[in-house]
C-alpha cells in the first residue's frame, strides 16, 4: 500500500550506507571522466533521485554509519566481527556520495556510537510525536527497518535492476512478506539470529521454526514463558512447537536469544538534535548539483534532479 500522495507533507529518510553497499555490488566498475571509480556513487545517486521523483517528498534527510565503535559492538564484541573490511575502492566513494548529498543540500546525520538505523529510528519516533500530519518513508535495502513500520512510517525497498520493482511496505505488506507482524520482527531475529550481523540467536533455530514459535506464542517472552511451563510439568499439546530438539535448543541458548533481542532492536532515543524545516527538498542550488553530476559523468541523471527554489519561483511568476 502507498500513502495517499495528496497529503501535504511527506518526509523521506535515506539509509545511506545500506544503499551504498547495495549499489557497489549491483553496478559494474564505472569511472568518471577524471578516472575515479564511481559505480557506488552512481547507483546511490540514481536511487536517491528516483526516491525523490517517486515519493514526492516535502522533506528529506540522509543518515550515515559512523566509523567509530558502536554501542552494539561494546555490548557484544563479536557483533559484525566476521564482516570483511570495506573494499579499498569503495572507501573513497563514500566521500563522493556525501558530495552529492551536500550539493542537494540534504542534511546529513551520523553520530559516534550509533548506526544509521538508530538515527532513523530516533528521527521517525520524533516525527510521530511532534509532526503527526507528516508521513515518513525510509529508503533502505535493509529489512531490519521493518520493525519501524507504523501507520505513519513506511519502508521503501528499491528494486534490483529490472528484475524487481521498488516496494513500499506498510504493516500489511510486512506481514505478507515476512509471515509475522511488525511487532514480531525483532523477536524473529532474536530466535533465528542474523549471520550478516553475527547476531547469534538460538543455535539451530531457523526462520521456519522461529516463525512457528512466534505464531504460537506471540513473542520471545511468550516462547520462554511456555518453555518454563513445560519445564515445570505442563502437558504438551498435540500442536506443541516447543518439543524435542527445539526445546533443547531454546533451553541451551536463552541468554543468546535475549542478547540477540537487544542487538536487533533499533535505538529510538539517540541523543541527537533534529529539526524538520532545514530538510525541505527545494532548498538547494540545482546548477551546482548539475555540475557535480557532469563532473562524475552522470549526464543521464541530470534530468532527474528535483526543482529548486529558483525554478519554483519562476513557475509561480509565470502561472
Amino acid at each position: 500500500m502507498r500513502y495517499n500522495r495528496s497529503v501535504p507533507d511527506h518526509f523521506v529518510l535515506i539509509d545511506s550506507h545500506a544503499l551504498i553497499y547495495r549499489a557497489y555490488h549491483a553496478f559494474p566498475a564505472l569511472t568518471s571522466p577524471e578516472g575515479m571509480l564511481v559505480n557506488a556513487v552512481f547507483g546511490y545517486t540514481r536511487i536517491l533521485l528516483n526516491a525523490i521523483r517517486d515519493l514526492e517528498p516535502t522533506y528529506i534527510v540522509a543518515t550515515f554509519d559512523h566509523k567509530g565503535k558502536t554501542k552494539r559492538k561494546e555490548e557484544y564484541e563479536a557483533y559484525k566481527a566476521h564482516r570483511e573490511a570495506m573494499p579499498d575502492d569503495l572507501i573513497p566513494q563514500i566521500a563522493l556520495v556525501k558530495d552529492i548529498v551536500t550539493a542537494l543540500n540534504i542534511p546529513q546525520f551520523s553520530l559516534e556510537g550509533y548506526e544509521a538505523d538508530d538515527l532513523i529510528g530516533t528521527i521517525t519516533a520524533h516525527m510521530e510525536k511532534e509532526h503527526q500530519t507528516v508521513h515518513s518513508s525510509i529508503v533502505t535495502g535493509d529489512k531490519d527497518m521493518f520493525q519501524l513500520v507504523t501507520e505513519k512510517t513506511h519502508v521503501w525497498l528499491p528494486g534490483r535492476g529490472s528484475k524487481t520493482q521498488d516496494m513500499e511496505y506498510d504493516r500489511d505488506a510486512v506481514y505478507e512478506k515476512m509471515g509475522i507482524t511488525v511487532d514480531q520482527i525483532i523477536d524473529l531475529k532474536s530466535l533465528m539470529g542474523d549471520a550478516s550481523d553475527n547476531i547469534p540467536g538460538v543455535k539451530g533455530v531457523g526462520q521456519k521454526t522461529a516463525i512457528a514459535l512466534l505464531t504460537a506464542h506471540k513473542s520471545l517472552d511468550g516462547v520462554y514463558k511456555r518453555l518454563d511451563e513445560l519445564e515445570g510439568g505442563a502437558v504438551a499439546t498435540d500442536r506443541e512447537v516447543i518439543k524435542g530438539a527445539v526445546r533443547t535448543k531454546l533451553l541451551a541458548d536463552k541468554e543468546n536469544a535475549y542478547l540477540s533481542q537487544k542487538l536487533a532492536t533499533i535505538d529510538r532515543d539517540v541523543p541527537m538534535t533534529f529539526a524538520l524545516e532545514p530538510c525541505r527538498v527545494t532548498q538547494y542550488d540545482k546548477q551546482v548539483a548539475s555540475e557535480l553530476l557532469e563532473k562524475f559523468g552522470f549526464k543521464s541523471l541530470k534530468n532527474s534532479l528535483p526543482r529548486d527554489d529558483f525554478e519554483l519561483g519562476v513557475q509561480k511568476a509565470l502561472f
